[in-house]
């Protein structure tokens, strides 16, 4: 056995029987549902715990920061943006699903239920700068987020994990 092909065994090329994805998938999802709008979880909860103090001043300073970022990104670039991201998704779709391509369905898998929180992250920013909560409404409004946030992640892994056990199987029947 020659040197590329150790490093190819150890470095399996297919997505779903490696690793690496399952690795990159789990740390993909609890990024995302522990920064909610950019403000890490834990400081949203101390913030709760101490009600008026230096944490609740900082996560609505950080909120404030994080939702106008998001809307101005929305505003001057959202129709461009939305654009190449739908535009990377059916490419994706097209050549993981109509062609095959395993490393296009892992992407697509990645990407799609990603776009899905980009977009609830542009509503819950939205909501935030018409309402302007302040304490434990602000608090309601990020914990709601971040639950939608975990059940489309949830349905994600469940949806990405049957997928690729499906490949995993019919791989094997195939070789």
């Amino acid at each position: 056995m020659d040197w590329y092909e150790s490093v190819f065994e150890l470095i399996d090329m297919r997505s779903f029987s490696n690793l690496w994805f399952w690795i990159a998938l789990a740390v993909l999802w609890s990024s995302i549902s522990y920064w909610v709008l950019g403000v890490p979880w834990d400081m949203v909860q101390r913030a709760r715990k101490e009600q008026d103090g230096e944490a609740a001043d900082d996560v609505v300073d950080l909120v404030r920061i994080n939702v106008n970022r998001i809307l101005h990104i929305g505003e001057q670039s959202g129709l461009l943006l939305a654009g190449f991201v739908c535009f990377a998704l059916t490419v994706m779709a097209l050549l993981g699903f109509v062609y095959r391509n395993e490393f296009a369905q892992a992407m697509f898998l990645l990407g799609f239920p990603t776009s899905l929180v980009g977009l609830l992250s542009l509503s819950t920013a939205t909501k935030i700068r018409r309402e302007e909560p302040v304490g434990e409404a602000l608090y309601k409004r990020l914990s709601k987020h971040r639950t939608f946030t975990q059940i489309i992640g949830m349905l994600s892994i469940f949806v990405t994990a049957i997928w690729g056990m499906l490949q995993n199987m019919t791989a094997s029947v195939l070789f």
